[in-house]
């Protein structure tokens, strides 16, 4: 039986690729004041910047409902597939939580947790979809990406801390010493949760060339068939530098995929953030700075 790759909103897998690769989404849902929509298709990123700034108020975002799993799993069930869902790490979300509700109910569907969020699920729902077209089963793919969950190495320099501090993954305390130091924090996905780790301090290029240093210079255990570039409103100069600076630091990397967050991840990081994420060839978390 041909099985269907599924992933939530959260993977921030462009339109490209999502065709090219035919993965279906579940989208989570943004709320801004009275006004709710579906991630990516009723509310877009700019939505977020525009609310924010008109209220000073960070919109809501919900994981995907029973419901609505439960209609997507039984389409695609009925279109004859066997489905393998992919969610947003469960201790970020109960999205998780109600895909294993759904898929219980309908069978045939088999629910991985990514242990992470953007394009470090992301990089689990394309591997899924390779092994789905080399005609792998369900089970296979299940097995073959929890392997990979802690492999994924995801990381993000955001361009302030209102966000988080608004959403409450920062504390009051922490956000006023970062700004008046004018520091720019590098959060880490660990174990599925997000992490505080090294603080950079100086203009934008200063700090992309740290911060993508640390992470890319002189690795022997990245995984060189895919590197992501994800961000969030950034100015095209900034995303190019960072392009070329990951290129310089893997010059042998197959695929360098640029991706911009969709509305759910930007609610929670703000504009101006950039993300490296990859997966390594060992299973292991590297040692911070």
């Amino acid at each position: 039986m041909p099985v269907k790759i599924i992933s939530d909103s959260t993977c921030d897998l462009s339109p490209a690729l999502l065709e090219a690769y035919e993965i279906a989404i579940t989208p989570l849902t943004v709320t801004l004041g009275a006004r709710a929509g579906h991630d990516g298709t009723e509310i877009l990123p700019e939505d977020i910047y525009a609310y924010v700034e008109a209220t000073g108020c960070l919109p809501k975002t919900s994981a995907v409902s029973i419901g609505e799993y439960l209609d997507t799993f039984r389409f695609w069930r009925g279109q004859g597939y066997e489905i393998v869902q992919f969610c947003i790490s469960r201790l970020l979300s109960g999205a998780y939580q109600n895909a294993c509700a759904a898929a219980r109910e309908v069978g045939g569907v088999q629910v991985v947790d990514s242990g992470n969020l953007s394009t470090g699920q992301g990089l689990l729902v394309l591997r899924a979809a390779e092994l789905a077209r080399s005609g792998q089963s369900a089970e296979e793919i299940v097995r073959a990406c929890q392997a990979l969950v802690p492999r994924v190495e995801a990381s993000f320099v955001p361009g302030g801390i209102d966000y988080l501090y608004k959403g409450g993954r920062c504390s009051a305390l922490a956000a006023f010493g970062t700004n008046l130091l004018h520091l720019r924090p590098c959060i880490e996905v660990i174990d599925g949760r997000m992490e505080p780790g090294k603080r950079y301090r100086g203009a934008t290029d200063t700090v992309l060339r740290a911060y993508i240093g640390d992470r890319l210079r002189d690795r022997t255990d990245i995984d060189l068939r895919r590197i992501f570039l994800n961000h969030t409103r950034c100015d095209p100069k900034t995303v190019a530098l960072a392009k070329r600076l990951i290129r310089e630091a893997c010059p042998q990397a197959e695929e360098l995929l640029e991706t911009t967050a969709g509305a759910t991840i930007t609610t929670h990081c703000g504009p101006e953030t950039l993300a490296v994420m990859f997966l390594r060839t060992e299973e292991r978390r590297r040692t911070r700075s």
